[in-house]
């Protein structure tokens, strides 16, 4: 009870920090539903456990990578990605939602495209591994404590599943806006989805070229 606790207590402070995948979340629960942006998040989720399984199975390894060369090449990467999505979405082209309804999705196929999106926006950002690996050191240390056989196992399995409800809370919230939206509400969104992306972006370069170049 007690690890379960800790990780419901991980979970929460996890989900209120902001992240690029966040507004990203946010813009599709307002333009798409809920369906669309549950559909999104459960990819971003599937995409969380391949790299707890990773950090798990390959725990030394990400340690060293944390710290080595080849970590700033995935920053560098990333970072990349991050910015090209970033100017991208800055200037995407916007309907009208007086003239013309916002996006449904409707169909299976759309519904694996956004879970697809949100994997691969959450694969993109190679802080997440070491994000991952830092929450496991924490919780093999509260097993070690706890003394349980399964007990990091349920320590990550409480954040999740808290993770995913905080998430469904701000997907439910955001659905609320969606009769205020405006044209001008979703240029800006959008602006502001590529203001972040690049900016994270240029942050994950720097940090890259700033251990390449010691």
């Amino acid at each position: 009870m007690d690890l379960i606790l800790k990780g419901i207590v991980t979970g929460f402070i996890l989900s209120i920090m902001i992240g690029p995948v966040f507004f990203v979340l946010l813009e599709t629960s307002i333009r798409k539903g809920i369906r669309a942006a549950i559909a999104f998040n459960i990819g971003v989720l599937l995409n969380d456990i391949l790299y707890i399984l990773i950090a798990y199975v390959f725990y030394s390894q990400v340690a060293d990578l944390s710290e080595g060369e080849d970590g700033s090449v995935l920053k560098l990467v990333g970072g990349v990605l991050f910015a090209i999505y970033g100017v991208a979405n800055f200037f995407k082209k916007v309907k009208d939602p007086k003239v013309e309804p916002l996006d449904a999705v409707g169909t299976a196929k759309g519904y694996f495209l956004l879970g697809l999106k949100g994997f691969l926006l959450n694969l993109a950002n190679p802080m997440v591994v070491f994000y991952w690996f830092s929450v496991l050191t924490l919780g093999s240390e509260n097993a070690e404590n706890g003394g349980a056989k399964y007990s990091l196992l349920i320590f990550i399995t409480a954040i999740l599943i808290t993770f995913f409800s905080m998430d469904l809370l701000k997907i439910f919230g955001a659905k609320k806006l969606r009769p205020l939206v405006t044209r001008s509400l979703l240029v800006g969104l959008n602006r502001l989805i590529g203001i972040v992306f690049v900016g994270f972006g240029v942050v994950l370069i720097i940090d890259g070229i700033r251990f390449l170049i010691k």
